[in-house]
This record gives C-alpha cells, structure tokens and sequence, in this order.
C-alpha cells in the first residue's frame, strides 16, 4: 500500500495555533517598539527647544517668558517642527524667575499613529533636563 506524501489536518493545525500563540505575543511587543521609535522623533524635538531655551538664557538670563502653543513653528525660539512625520505640535512655558531658579517646560504632542504620546521635558538653568513621557505603553 502506497502511502500519501504531505501534511495531516492535525499536524496543519497544531501549526496553525503555534503560529497564533507566536503573534499573541509578539503583535503587542512589536506595536510597544514602534510608539517609541515615534517617542525618539518627539525627544528630538524637545532637544532643539532645549538648545534654544540655552541660547535664549545665554543672552538675556532668563528662559522665554511666554507660553507657546503652536502648530510646528516657533520664529523666535527658531524651532520648526512641521517637517515632522509624528510630533508636529508643542508648548513651552516658562517661571518668571531669573538665575538658578529659572527654568523652562517643554511638551511634544504626538499626532498620526502618535495621538496620545506627550512628551515633558523639564530644565532649570543649573541642572539636567528630566523627561517624563504619557501614552508611551497604549
């Protein structure tokens, strides 16, 4: 008796939920990599106002005095973020306060596959920035 080459039903369908448990698990790994691959963009962007708040307290020993809420485009603090593919949008604001107490709050806002990721970067004149982040793991 001649015997048929190929697969058994059986043998398809412990492959078949091998493969479904594989992607369970890796489809929110996977998704997790990517929203911080957009977070890296938004990090970007808060080093440019970072390097610009720095010029800005270099000339007049105080971060901007005025709150920003813009879409992709600040002249005064030469930051442009419309080329942006993820974080487009930002806000600045700043303390009254002038020497070491002076210091400055940046946030990125995700758009696109982004919505949700905000981004806070908050420095002082004498101190390291400290980055906090919303929506990452959504």
């Amino acid at each position: 008796m001649k015997r048929a080459k190929g697969f058994t039903l059986v043998e398809l369908v412990i492959v078949i939920v091998i493969v479904g448990i594989l992607s369970i698990v890796a489809v929110p790994i996977y998704r997790g990599y990517t929203r911080k691959a957009m977070a890296s963009e938004g990090k970007a962007l808060l080093g440019t106002i970072q390097t610009s708040e720095r010029v800005i307290f270099a000339e007049t020993a105080q971060f901007l005095q005025r709150a920003i809420a813009n879409t992709g485009i600040d002249t005064e603090l030469d930051v442009d973020a419309r080329a942006n593919k993820y974080f487009k949008t930002f806000s600045v604001s700043a303390n009254a306060n002038a020497g070491t107490q002076a210091a400055f709050t940046a946030v990125a806002h995700g758009s696109g596959n982004a919505t949700g990721i905000n981004l806070t970067m908050t420095v002082g004149s004498q101190s390291e920035p400290k980055f906090s982040d919303t929506g990452l793991n959504a």
